[in-house]
């Protein structure tokens, strides 16, 4: 059975059973005890499980993160809330240097359970500080788990997974997908990383996309249905660890690729995806892979600037379109 619920309230139900069922998780971050969080993910929770568990904290990204990676060495399962992801950029030696080096410095024995919750992209015109998708420099990191779901059911399963492993990691929403709905399964059940998930099915062009470009994706794909190109729609939902085969045995099947991210092409997770493809399934392509990005510019403050900078339906038809060769290539941007 399952029930059509936001990914806000997705998210709220994974952190509420996970905390209900251990007495070692809890979260802390700026105005989610008493205000239930930006995004009223954690609504409800203060009531529930009282002050030490659902803690407020001072503006004060950096020590928050300190705070986490400390209390999951010490045996904790902490879950840090950063407002957006811009932020977390304040945090970046307890992440970096610390939580993901931890479990080599300490020949296997250590671990840090610990989930940083963020939330970044574009939308609503707030501008280059509080815009970006920097998955990206997550990515770079050994150690780190980076994990970007779609759909409400995606973000509880992927959220109660991250609860119950040893490693720590940064879980990326976005600020779009919070009220957007979906079917949720009911009961018990989790998601584990690593495993991609085929949206939509296809045979002409496999889409990549994750996070808020799946919707776009998905949207692509049926109009470009209208045109008789049937594409298929794959969402990594884990991009660290990534579902290499998942990807590899799409390219296999319908021997084009268009890949959209929404962050800034240059040092993206697309090109990265797109050397795999190119070292790994290169006799399957019949066209050479897509990638639909992020101009490289910081994100306009202006709304028609803004949508401009960032992939749209239209952009991704067209690529689509290219690996069928319909469509002139176009040049990359520098």
């Amino acid at each position: 059975m399952t029930r059509e619920i936001m990914y806000r309230d997705a998210l709220r139900e994974a952190i509420d059973e996970e905390m209900a069922n251990n007495p070692l998780v809890f979260i802390i971050g700026e105005g989610i005890a008493e205000r239930g969080g930006s995004y009223k993910v954690t609504e409800g929770l203060l009531g529930k499980y009282g002050p030490k568990r659902v803690r407020d904290t001072p503006i004060a990204e950096a020590g928050m993160i300190g705070v986490g990676v400390g209390a999951a060495i010490a045996g904790a399962r902490p879950i840090v809330e950063i407002l957006y992801v811009d932020f977390a950029m304040l945090g970046m030696d307890m992440l970096v240097n610390q939580a993901a080096k931890f479990r080599l410095m300490t020949g296997g024995s250590g671990r840090v359970p610990f989930i940083m919750r963020t939330q970044g992209g574009t939308g609503g015109g707030v501008a280059a500080q509080h815009s970006q998708s920097l998955e990206a420099l997550f990515y770079h990191i050994p150690g780190l788990k980076v994990v970007m779901p779609s759909q409400p059911a995606d973000a509880k399963g992927l959220l109660k997974y991250a609860l119950r492993q040893d490693d720590p990691v940064v879980f990326l929403e976005h600020k779009h997908l919070y009220m957007t709905k979906g079917p949720v399964p009911e009961g018990e059940y989790v998601i584990e990383f690593g495993k991609a998930d085929i949206k939509r099915p296809g045979k002409d062009v496999t889409i990549i996309a994750w996070s808020n470009m799946v919707p776009r994706a998905l949207d692509a794909a049926a109009k470009l249905a209208e045109e008789g190109i049937d594409a298929e729609v794959l969402d990594p939902r884990t991009l660290v660890p990534l579902d290499k085969e998942a990807i590899l045995a799409s390219v296999a099947k319908t021997n084009r690729v268009v890949i959209v991210q929404e962050a800034v092409r240059r040092g993206g997770v697309a090109s990265d995806i797109c050397s795999i493809i190119q070292e790994e399934a290169f006799y399957s392509l019949d066209a050479p892979v897509e990638i639909v990005a992020g101009l490289n510019i910081p994100v306009p403050f202006n709304l028609e600037l803004e949508k401009a900078s960032v992939p749209q339906v239209p952009d991704i038809i067209s690529a689509a379109r290219r690996t069928l060769h319909l469509q002139p290539r176009a040049i990359a941007a520098q």
